[in-house]
């Protein structure tokens, strides 16, 4: 009962993430973006952002496309999608991954998952693997159609559970020409098992919970959600990974935005369960990079796939020394790293 009290726990924590205070949110950007640096307006020359709205079966797709300095519709530019984390929108590290890539000469694409964010689809919050797939495959289906954008150099960049999806997204989907992970989550693993097998106790027990709650919502009645829990700092002090621990200030403090929340319906797990993301890696053909920093508690996320990927003779590991998880979302000089690796690999590939 301990271990099983213990484990619902930390997934809470884990996987809330609640505006606790309006000022906590940065509303002063134009454009909702709340990672440093962000832009600000769009100067004729420099790197702009558009924001776009498409339908992916029949749900409105909100989106940021970031264009580079000096962009010309009438040229190609290489183009690169971005996946952003389990709970997190467009406007966090997402969008400061793809207005990087943008400094560096791409066109970036983030969006929001549909039924997450400012994306439609209901009811709210549902989070389940094919979704989160589909959403990579119809990020590709827009930015290839978009002015400018060379369809023949196309590549996909997935953070944390992004990058798990990223990963089942390029196995079949050929269009990426190269594939990228930063700090890969495989979210059917921990949701099945718990973050580090902490939760092999309770996989039944949580299973019955979500029939249940698909049940209700079958009947019409009350859609049941997981991880809906206000977590204080007091609390988040006490968590015993720094995966949790960060994911707090870096969701509820220095980076929260209105529509990020870690809820999801209850249901989802009869998805979230059977999916794994390390699964078929041998399918990936294209040029692999996944980055991960060297303190990480998810590292052992990134190393079991990395090391399934057999089908690939194009393949690194990049280890951002001294990073943990949540710390290459945003800190400047683990930000550098990666994109300086990511330079490197695109530029190469596409």
């Amino acid at each position: 009962m301990k271990r099983q009290i213990k484990h619902q726990f930390l997934i809470a924590m884990f996987m809330t993430t609640s505006i606790i205070a309006s000022g906590q949110t940065r509303t002063n950007n134009p454009f909702g973006l709340v990672y440093q640096d962000a832009i600000t307006a769009n100067v004729p020359g420099e790197v702009n952002i558009h924001p776009v709205r498409y339908k992916l079966n029949g749900i409105d797709i909100a989106a940021n496309i970031y264009t580079p300095a000096g962009y010309d519709s009438s040229k190609k530019y290489p183009a690169v999608v971005v996946a952003h984390p389990n709970g997190g929108v467009k406007e966090q590290v997402a969008g400061l991954y793809a207005q990087r890539l943008a400094e560096s000469g791409y066109i970036a694409i983030a969006a929001d998952a549909s039924y997450q964010g400012a994306s439609g689809g209901a009811p709210r919050n549902v989070d389940k693997p094919a979704n989160r797939i589909e959403d990579i495959r119809g990020m590709a289906d827009f930015i290839t159609q978009y002015a400018g954008a060379d369809a023949g150099r196309l590549g996909l960049l997935g953070i944390c559970g992004g990058g798990g999806y990223s990963l089942k997204a390029a196995q079949t989907d050929k269009r990426f020409k190269a594939v990228a992970t930063l700090s890969m989550f495989n979210s059917g693993l921990v949701r099945r098992n718990g973050f580090m097998n902490s939760g092999l106790s309770t996989i039944q027990q949580r299973l019955q919970q979500a029939t249940e709650a698909r049940a209700l919502e079958a009947a019409g009645e009350e859609i049941r959600y997981a991880a809906d829990a206000k977590i204080t700092d007091e609390m988040a002090d006490k968590m015993p990974f720094d995966l949790y621990r960060e994911g707090h200030y870096y969701y509820n403090r220095t980076h929260a935005h209105p529509n990020s929340t870690f809820r999801y319906t209850m249901s989802s797990l009869l998805d979230l369960m059977e999916f794994d993301a390390a699964t078929n890696m041998d399918l990936i053909n294209q040029p692999l990079l996944m980055m991960a920093g060297s303190k990480a508690d998810t590292y052992y996320m990134t190393d079991n796939a990395f090391n399934l990927a057999t089908g690939t003779s194009e393949k690194e590991l990049f280890l951002i020394p001294e990073a943990t998880h949540i710390q290459t979302y945003y800190v400047p000089e683990y930000v550098a790293q990666a994109m300086g690796k990511l330079n490197e690999f695109f530029g190469k590939f596409l």
